[in-house]
């Protein structure tokens, strides 16, 4: 996210695999966000200025898929590479229409969409009509030609789908990836349940659509729409949620089957897919995963002066344990705690957040349906204060704002600094009380020291697995760990 409040995000969706390489191009995914980020002022701009990007200097990297945003709008861009023979890649962007919502997770997710009438819908060769707010669709002049001179497509160009295109949907972009977005949309809007048998990888691919015309290029008949009316406004603490869904209440509900051990964990370890009697098998990829490094949600606020109207909401490791903080856009230092180079991917830093919260949650996978309910109640105290004080933080800094900008860039880069500190100190503390608490499978609770005590033992308690477990374990070793004697059983 950059000082003007448009933020950048992306899942990568592969596609087709002929196209992932290109020789002598030198923009990727990465340098296009970043370089947009450098130099937009808004979210036409940022799709302006990485399709001109793609088309001068080429496109080497696979299929990607960009939620952008600014302070008014916000867009889903997705484009793949030509692959060898041909610079540049195809791509459609659109507007999602406002009061609705959209989500994409790794997977290409525009279908049909209107084409260009040089009023809503334009093309690259007309891209600077893009700061036209009555347009909300641009696209790539050859979008559909390339995938007709592939022999990818025939039909009418009306009924073009992109995503169906160069990433046709199977089991796997379904049931790892759009089920994400389902479980979002799910808990937003009525009547998602028709696609949950999409979600699951159950693909559809009928002779003709539903509005009963024909389907030559054996497109998926029942896919999700691209985006969907909420019942209400959608909060920031909502997003915060939705990244934190692990398939709970659904028949996939990962905390339920025996692999979730006995204490509930909703996480399975890779790989996402394995054998048995050379029959295929999978592990649910919910949203929250144990492989996260980072994760945010952006807020942009047209109401506000640029410098305190963005805030990057930013926390690191597993969604499902983090705590976003707010860092305002505007902020000069970065939090020591989350600075780059404050320990590695193989170097622990015993002042790093990454490697404190990766400390925290690895120990509450060993023990989830204990631990993370401790650490629930400390992140959402956090988040929960976080987004109460951010009014009268606003309010502070538009005060010094009309009299020095600069004065007010200091109070948010010490708040956001204050922020990632006092997370950091307490995480590293929570991480310690866990520790004494649950070590060696007890679990310990302090009791108050009588009068004339100088210590009292802690409470003990060992609940152990739980009648449930115990069954299973019975169930597979029968008679193995019967207990003879004493009362005859």
């Amino acid at each position: 996210m950059n000082e003007n409040q448009v933020a950048i995000g992306e899942p990568t969706y592969g596609g087709r695999q002929e196209l992932a390489t290109q020789a002598g191009a030198i923009m990727d995914y990465g340098s296009l966000i970043y370089i947009a980020l450098q130099r937009a002022t808004s979210a036409r701009d940022a799709i302006k200025i990485m399709t001109s990007l793609v088309s001068e200097y080429g496109y080497y990297s696979v299929g990607e898929s960009f939620s952008i945003s600014d302070k008014n709008e916000v867009w889903i861009f997705e484009l793949i590479g030509k692959g060898e023979g041909e610079k540049g890649a195809v791509w459609v962007a659109r507007r999602i229409p406002d009061g609705y919502v959209s989500g994409h997770a790794n997977h290409a997710r525009i279908e049909t969409f209107p084409l260009a009438d040089k009023k809503n819908s334009i093309t690259f060769s007309n891209i600077d009509e893009i700061y036209n707010t009555a347009v909300d669709v641009v696209y790539a002049d050859d979008v559909i030609s390339f995938a007709r001179s592939k022999g990818w497509y025939t039909g009418e160009d009306k009924n073009f789908s992109f995503s169906e295109t160069y990433a046709p949907v199977d089991f796997g972009g379904a049931r790892f990836c759009e089920i994400r977005v389902w479980t979002m949309f799910n808990k937003v809007a009525p009547d998602m349940d028709k696609y949950w048998d999409y979600a699951k990888g159950i693909i559809e691919h009928n002779d003709k659509f539903k509005d009963g015309s024909a389907n030559p290029n054996h497109y998926a008949t029942n896919r999700m729409p691209l985006w969907v009316k909420p019942t209400k406004k959608i909060s920031v603490h909502d997003m915060m949620g939705f990244m934190r869904d692990h398939l709970e209440n659904t028949e996939l509900d990962m905390s339920m089957d025996v692999g979730a051990g006995a204490f509930g964990n909703p996480y399975r370890w890779r790989p996402l897919t394995w054998k048995v009697d050379e029959v295929s098998y999978c592990n649910e990829r919910a949203t929250a995963t144990q492989q996260t490094g980072f994760s945010f949600v952006t807020q942009s606020r047209s109401w506000l002066p640029d410098a305190i109207g963005g805030i990057f909401w930013f926390g690191v490791d597993d969604a499902s344990g983090t705590v976003y903080m707010p860092m305002y856009t505007c902020i000069t230092e970065i939090p020591n705690n989350f600075a780059v180079g404050n320990g590695s991917m193989m170097e622990f830093s015993e002042t790093s957040g990454f490697w404190i919260f990766n400390q925290v949650q690895n120990f509450a996978y060993t023990r989830y349906s204990y631990i993370h309910p401790e650490i629930e109640k400390v992140q959402n105290k956090f988040e929960t204060g976080f987004i109460a004080i951010t009014p009268a933080i606003d309010a502070g800094a538009k005060a010094l704002f009309d009299k020095d900008k600069g004065a007010a860039v200091a109070y948010l880069t010490n708040y956001s600094n204050s922020v990632g500190a006092d997370v950091f100190n307490t995480w590293k503390k929570l991480y310690s009380s866990l520790f004494v608490k649950y070590m060696d499978g007890n679990i310990k609770t302090v009791r108050e020291i009588p009068e004339g005590y100088k210590y009292y033992a802690p409470e003990v308690s060992q609940p152990g697995y739980g009648e449930d477990k115990y069954r299973i374990i019975i169930n597979e070793t029968g008679d193995q760990f019967k207990v003879i004697g004493g009362d005859g059983h």
